[in-house]
């Protein structure tokens, strides 16, 4: 039996957000979030809703279509990346000054 507290299901994601399902499927067909199927119903986990709702946001408010929003997610990720590289150079550094 799923959890029901760990994830939230896509049509009541959709009625809230007030986007249609097929879409949150196309963001899981580019790659872009997680989509768990159990029993015919498909639910967003609830660490992926924060990426969602951003997703979200840049489609709707910016009319940022799908391949754009895969390019600032990389972009997105790659920043992320790069800054936890630095921080660790940054510890790297101070241990030997």
């Amino acid at each position: 039996m799923m959890e029901q507290y760990n994830y939230i299901e896509v049509k009541e994601f959709c009625y809230s957000h007030g986007v249609p399902a097929q879409f949150i499927l196309q963001l899981q067909d580019f790659g872009l979030i997680e989509v768990v199927k159990k029993e015919d119903t498909e639910y967003i986990p609830f660490e992926e809703l924060p990426k969602v709702e951003k997703i979200v946001r840049l489609h709707d408010d910016l009319n940022i279509n799908l391949e754009g929003i895969e390019v600032i997610h990389q972009l997105l990720d790659r920043i992320t990346q790069m800054q936890n590289e630095i921080i660790s150079l940054k510890n790297k550094l101070d241990f030997y000054q």
